[in-house]
This record gives structure tokens, sequence and C-alpha cells, in this order.
């Protein structure tokens, strides 16, 4: 059984829940660093992990998720930094494909391309038998496996043997410092695999295809 994974509560289909995650009101705090890897509350309900940020053709300081983890309108948090209240709001959501598109307050925001061991210089896509992939999560932290690539002969997905759990949906999946997918899910259990992700040059593709936020994608 295919199961999607998120730390929202309203979004799990398998795994651990968060629930009743408590956000301070916003006082005059820093602002929020925020890079592909890091923890996202989603309405105030639980956790997933951004997958990259960056700028979109029109300037707007947007990033992704998996289109799990909320839907439009549905407001970010950072998790490292909850008392600066709301940084972003989903705008764009693509169920098929399972990703999000996530605009944020650029006056809030500390967007960084680098978030534990994993930085993101490049897109690409999708991964590749044997490549050595990984991902960085909130849940798992940065975990590495083989990538066994378009096993279906879908060109939006790709497998691979790493390990994800509730919270990492969403999380960046990396071959050297090439973004190349998405944490979206995991085959029957978790950690044993193999884990689902989306393919980041087909994603990108098709939010270019739309021409709305997020076309012309870079990330920072």
């Amino acid at each position: 059984m295919f199961r999607k994974i998120a730390g929202a509560a309203a979004a799990l289909a398998g795994g651990a829940t968060l629930v009743g995650v408590q956000v301070g009101t916003a006082h005059a705090t820093d602002p929020s660093v925020l890079g592909g890897g890091s923890g996202i509350i989603v309405n105030d309900e639980g956790i997933c992990t951004l997958t990259t940020i960056g700028h979109d053709a029109a300037g707007r300081l947007v990033g992704l998720t998996a289109a799990h983890c909320g839907e439009p309108g549905t407001t970010v948090v950072a998790e490292a930094n909850r008392e600066a209240g709301v940084v972003g709001t989903f705008a764009y959501t693509n169920s098929d494909m399972d990703y999000a598109v996530i605009v944020f307050d650029p006056g809030k925001v500390l967007p960084v391309n680098r978030v534990g061991n994993t930085t993101i210089t490049g897109l690409g896509g999708p991964v590749q038998f044997p490549d050595i992939a990984c991902k960085q999560g909130y849940t798992t932290g940065q975990t590495c496996g083989l990538g066994y690539g378009d096993v279906f002969q879908s060109t939006n997905w790709a497998w691979t043997q790493i390990c994800v759990l509730p919270g990492d949906s969403g999380g960046p999946i990396v071959v050297g410092t090439t973004l190349v997918g998405m944490v979206n899910g995991y085959l029957t259990v978790p950690c044993l695999g193999p884990m689902l992700g989306g393919n980041m040059a087909a994603i990108i593709e098709d939010i270019n295809a739309r021409g709305d936020t997020g076309a012309g994608f870079h990330p920072i």
C-alpha cells in the first residue's frame, strides 16, 4: 500500500500524527530562516518540510512542499521560529502530482540554500539508477539511499531507498546539490521503503506551464 506522509493530522494517510501545535502571537522577532529541509507548521495543525525556496519570474518569494500537507489558503509558520507567526500561505496545490506552491512574506523570511547537511544549487530530475540520493526532512534529518528511478515509467515519479517518516513530507531529494525531487510517500512500511518522490523537473515544467504563481522559479 502506498501511503502519503505528513505531520498534519488532516492530511495523514498513515503513521504518527502531530496535533494541537500552539503557535504564539507574533512579536518583534528576527526573520525566519527557511530553506529546503526546514520544518513548517501548516494551519497550526502539524508539520511538513519545505522542499526549496527562491523567487519566481515575477520576483515573488516562493517555496514548494507536498500538496497533501495543505490546501490553497493554508497558513505556514516556521517551526524553528514559531513566535514570528504566519510567514506564508499556500497559493496553489496540484493533488495529482502532489506538490504545492507557497508564497512567503519577504519581510518575515530569510531564505537560505543550505539546511543541515543539504545544499541546493540547481534543479533537475528525476532520480536515476544507480544514483545515491539524499533527503533532508524535519523528522529524520538527512538520510540517503539508492535511487531506483522511474520503475513504473511514469514521468512524474521516482523511487528511492531513503528513510522517511511523518513530518518529512515535502522534503528535498538531492543528488549532490541538485534538487531532483521531493518526499511524497512510502510503500507499506516507513524507512524500509521504498520511498516515492516527485520528479522535480516535471513539477517545474507543470508550474511553468500554468504561467501563474511560481512560474520561472529558481532556488536561492
